[in-house]
């Protein structure tokens, strides 16, 4: 049992204590917040905190295992994880179901137990790495156009296989990890002006043949929500009242009654945030969710070599990306596309998601003393 303690004790003081507290404190508030939506119904309540709660623990657990882990062990093993995320994607074709009121196929069903899983949403963590070790093997090639071609093309694969499940918000998550790494790793500027002239001459075609009209609507509702208040922007319009009616203070989050909003415990939970906790408490929500996005940076500086340091990018794009835009979709600043808020929207794939970043990062930062490796 002493043993047991040592190590307890040894791994806190090694590992980034403020890094925990962030991600923990985050998990901790959402499910106080699951648990005062009343609205959702008694059982509804029940189901999604105790989904939370398991999703939490065996992410906890798994960061932790990751976190003792040297980050380039995790990279080499990208056999094994990289194969094993692609093909459980690939079974959504297959046997994929989607959630009420959405048009993707991207969560696969839990035989026996119930439930279901996303995928993609370990396709992300998976990515990260493997993109990570790629481009600190060719760090000094990256703008020969063999090489960039090559790293283009394992960055598309993600990107269009999600794309084929209909779930664009997931590509665009994507989208932006790729580019970031890519760009930390030095890419040379001619070729980021010319994928973004590309990105605008593409426009069109995404808009007239890519996108359904679902999709457009939204961006129409987005930058007039008077278009379409019954339908496709009621969801847009009820959080941007829920979020007033908050003020300064909130009304708290167990009032006797909240405005209803669609998907309030998932992608539009800063919305309830807004209301319940009112302005105080969504800047203090925000405030948790940046320091997380900027421990992820600053591990990322502190790393020892190039793979440390793409893995960190990796995970800060990822965080920082989903941050703004579900903000951003919550206030009407931006279109709704189906992304949550890290370690807020409920969810066992997004929430385990969340916390296997969280344990990259952590064994990012184990790795950057070197006298740590020595003794596990």
């Amino acid at each position: 049992m002493k043993r047991v303690f040592s190590a307890v004790y040894g791994y806190l003081r090694d590992t980034d204590k403020l890094y925990y507290a962030l991600c923990l404190s985050c998990t901790a508030l959402s499910v106080v917040l699951l648990l005062g939506m009343y609205e959702a119904g008694f059982f509804t309540r029940m189901r999604l905190v105790y989904t939370q709660l398991l999703a939490a623990g065996i992410g906890l657990l798994g960061a932790v295992i990751l976190s003792k882990m040297d980050y380039h062990t995790i990279a080499k093993l990208w056999k094994l994880h990289v194969p094993l995320a692609y093909t459980l994607v690939l079974m959504t074709f297959l046997f994929g179901t989607g959630r009420d009121g959405v048009d993707d196929q991207a969560w696969l069903p839990i035989p026996f137990i119930g439930g279901t899983i996303q995928p993609s949403e370990f396709l992300k963590i998976s990515f990260i790495v493997a993109f990570a070790l790629h481009l600190s093997e060719v760090q000094n090639e990256i703008n020969n156009p063999k090489v960039l071609a090559t790293l283009v093309a394992h960055g598309a694969a993600p990107i269009l296989l999600v794309m084929l499940q209909g779930d664009h918000g997931t590509a665009l998550v994507f989208l932006v990890i790729f580019a970031a790494m890519l760009f930390v790793a030095g890419i040379h500027w001619k070729y980021i002006f010319m994928a973004a002239g590309s990105a605008v001459a593409l426009l069109p075609i995404v808009w007239f043949f890519i996108m359904d009209e679902d999709k457009r609507m939204r961006v129409r509702v987005m930058l007039n929500p008077a278009l379409d208040p019954q339908n496709t922007g009621w969801q847009q319009l009820t959080g941007r009242i829920a979020i007033g009616s908050g003020r300064m203070w909130g009304v708290g989050i167990f009032a006797d009654k909240h405005q209803y909003v669609p998907e309030i415990y998932n992608d539009f939970i800063f919305s309830f945030i807004g209301e319940a906790l009112g302005f105080v408490g969504t800047l203090v929500v925000i405030f948790l969710l940046c320091g997380i996005c900027g421990k992820a940076l600053l591990t990322g500086g502190l790393a020892g070599d190039y793979l440390g340091r793409y893995i960190c990018v990796g995970v800060f794009a990822m965080m920082a990306f989903q941050v703004v835009v579900n903000i951003g979709m919550n206030i009407g600043l931006m279109p709704v596309v189906g992304i949550t808020l890290p370690f807020f929207s409920s969810g066992g794939s997004s929430l385990l998601s969340n916390y296997l970043a969280m344990g990259l990062v952590l064994s990012v930062y184990m790795g950057s003393k070197p006298n740590l490796f020595s003794k596990r």
